[in-house]
């Protein structure tokens, strides 16, 4: 009687070899006593070669007595014989089946979010609107809403963009951001003068609109008008906006530390090396414990994570390679070190007054050496753009 081979791999069945005088004789009985036989065939030296279930198997023992065969299996097929192999492995299986578990879990959260496309909106406003909407990380992708509802969510709470997309691939979650063009702000209506923002010397007025006050080679203070709103006289007046560039000299006095030595750091060759597995944000240490015995060390990482396809997997290894350094202090002649702490205090200094300002004076006020450094103090004098604007106060307003 011929099994479905579906219903035969559930019960089990085996495969077996008869051999004996006359073992075809068996094929009746067997088939007379209703057991599941199929695929039955002859060998060339007289044997039988057939598929039997594993309960009529066991049914075999007295027929074969009878008639004086013996049987050999072959081969086992079906459900019980896989279970009874899992049963034998049950740390592998189940090893097996909790990394599947915890794979699915891990791909299944939210691992990195990143903005791209914005310029005025600060990512942090972007990020708290997509929080707003369940987007941050450890998230169960499951439970977010379609990409088109959270791009509408996110935009609705950015009036500044004019565009907002979600972009979601495997655990990386990507926020695009349009923004909104902004007009280009109108000039200042409103009538002002153009003061002084420093005390200084005025060398070179350029007045584009307004009524200059000052002529070059006065001495203003801060806050004074240089160039006025009000133009005409007493009877016959007009405030404008001022509008020009005057220059004039500033004075300051910079104090100027310079170390007479200089270190460097070359490595010696020495390293030791570290290993990590990161899971997201984490990082496991699986190799390289121990103190270093190192005093000076520099540390190199290399990263790497799985991914697959496009998805971008929360799991990888960090490689870190520590290698040794030795400190070498030189000694800096004093000439060069003082020369070295100018330079640096006049583009520092030029740097903070504008493009357009210029070193017109310099003087040595006081210079020492103590402790291995050398300290300079330095007047200097800058010729810089000092008008800054200031609105109109009018009376009543």
């Amino acid at each position: 009687m011929k099994q479905s081979l579906f219903i035969a791999r559930l019960r089990g069945y085996v495969r077996i070899h008869i051999r004996g005088r006359d073992c075809e004789r068996l094929i009746q009985p067997l088939v007379k006593d209703g057991f599941s036989i199929w695929d039955i065939t002859q060998t060339q030296d007289g044997k039988l070669e057939l598929n039997i279930l594993i309960k009529d198997f066991f049914r075999l023992r007295p027929l074969l007595k009878r008639t004086g065969c013996r049987v050999h299996v072959l081969s086992r097929h079906g459900l019980p014989f896989f279970m009874e192999k899992v049963s034998r492995r049950k740390v592998f299986f189940i090893g097996l089946i909790a990394s599947v578990i915890a794979l699915y879990v891990l791909t299944s959260l939210v691992w990195k979010i990143s903005v791209d496309g914005n310029d005025r909106i600060t990512e942090a406003e972007i990020l708290e609107a997509a929080s707003k909407q369940g987007i941050h990380q450890f998230q169960w992708k499951f439970r977010l809403p379609k990409a088109e509802v959270l791009s509408k969510g996110i935009q609705a709470q950015l009036p500044g963009a004019a565009w907002v997309g979600v972009d979601i691939r495997g655990t990386h979650i990507t926020i695009k951001v349009v923004e909104a063009t902004v007009p280009d702000k109108k000039p200042l209506s409103s009538p002002r003068n153009m003061v002084a923002s420093k005390s200084a010397l005025v060398t070179e007025i350029q007045s584009k609109k307004g009524r200059p006050i000052v002529k070059p080679n006065a001495y203003v203070r801060k806050g004074d008008v240089l160039i006025s709103g009000v133009i005409g006289d007493e009877q016959n007046n007009q405030m404008v906006v001022a509008d020009g560039t005057v220059k004039g000299v500033v004075w300051y006095t910079s104090h100027i530390e310079v170390p007479l030595s200089k270190q460097y750091r070359v490595y010696t060759g020495e390293a030791e090396t570290r290993n990590y597995v990161v899971i997201g944000s984490k990082a496991l240490q699986v190799s390289g414990y121990g103190k270093l015995p190192y005093t000076h060390y520099e540390t190199i990482p290399a990263r790497k994570s799985l991914a697959w396809r496009s998805w971008s997997l929360p799991l990888g290894w960090l490689h870190e390679k520590i290698m040794e350094v030795h400190v070498i202090e030189e000694p800096v002649e004093a000439a060069l070190a003082k020369k070295t702490g100018l330079e640096q205090a006049r583009a520092k200094l030029l740097k903070a007054a504008g493009e357009s300002a210029r070193l017109v004076g310099e003087k040595i006020l006081h210079e020492k050496t103590e402790n291995g450094k050398i300290y300079i103090d330095v007047h200097f004098e800058v010729e810089e753009n000092i008008a800054v604007e200031q609105p109109i106060v009018i009376q009543g307003e």
